[in-house]
């Protein structure tokens, strides 16, 4: 039985692994907070986040608020929380809500604290082709992903898949172990460890220019910006076809023998094909 009072701050899809596994565990959050909905596809259609539809789906109760601000912290307040959970939540969390908790609040991170802190831990892993790599538990302080270490594990690949099923795995990983030192660090059986802050290294903000490949380039590095930026914001590259520059989303490819073979691509307003049946027109 789950006798840890926390909430869960979230958003991603990478959220929702997490949130998964501790429900493997039967550690459940009291509370999630997420983001408000957001406007997306075409239509342009107000849309609940993955980590909100998972909470619905899973009767916890949930909040979307624009702003953490003192109104939200007093209603934050009106209990005894042991700790807070923030996986890919999207916010900066305030100083007065990160001293709420009895125990703090603890981050999953898809890397190997201090190395990859910031935005784009993942991208970066596959970018500088890293395939050792993993995951951190890590307590929250007032820097980014500066705070003590909890646990940490190793992952290592044998090759590069697109970026949301590294980000699965890494996710899944990373909940099972929150969900396993979850009971004992709340019990004060796990001291953090101080991260070794000369060895930091920082991350930026994927931009969807990052994601252009150019053909004549090393086909391996044009590779991991394939795997890294698929599916979102998508490689792609530009081409003339008859006549006129297109640009072309690439949506899958491989690589073998120090080559790489592009699969499929969305050319410029049309549906996704081989990418063999677009050289051919």
């Amino acid at each position: 039985m789950n006798k840890i009072n926390y909430i869960f701050f979230g958003t991603s899809e990478f959220s929702v692994d997490v949130l998964n596994q501790l429900k493997e565990a039967n550690i459940l959050p009291k509370i999630i907070v997420t983001t408000p909905d957001s406007r997306q596809g075409r239509g342009m259609h107000l849309t609940p986040c993955p980590v909100k539809v998972w909470a619905n789906e899973n009767g916890i109760e949930n909040f979307q608020p624009e702003v953490l601000d003192k109104e939200f912290f007093e209603n934050l307040n009106n209990a005894e929380w042991d700790i807070f959970v923030v996986v890919s939540y999207g916010k900066i969390i305030p100083k007065a809500i990160l001293n709420l908790p009895k125990k703090g609040i603890l981050n999953v991170h898809p890397s190997l604290l201090p190395k990859y802190r910031g935005p784009s831990p993942i991208e970066t892993s596959i970018l500088n082709d890293e395939l050792k790599t993993g995951v951190t538990i890590m307590l929250i302080d007032e820097k980014v992903d500066h705070g003590p270490i909890v646990a940490q594990e190793i992952v290592e690949f044998e090759e590069w898949q697109h970026k949301d099923v590294v980000s699965t795995k890494l996710a899944s990983i990373g909940g099972k172990i929150l969900a396993k030192i979850l009971p004992p660090y709340v019990a004060g059986e796990i001291s953090p460890v101080e991260q070794n802050h000369h060895e930091s290294t920082f991350t930026k903000k994927i931009e969807k220019p990052d994601a252009e490949i150019f053909l004549d380039e090393n086909p391996r590095k044009n590779f991991l910006k394939i795997m890294a930026y698929t599916p979102h914001p998508g490689a792609f590259f530009f081409t003339e076809k008859h006549g006129k520059k297109i640009r072309v989303k690439i949506t899958d490819a491989k690589y073998e023998n120090d080559t790489l073979q592009i699969l499929r691509v969305i050319p410029e307003g049309k549906k996704e094909i081989d990418y063999s049946l677009f050289i051919q027109q």
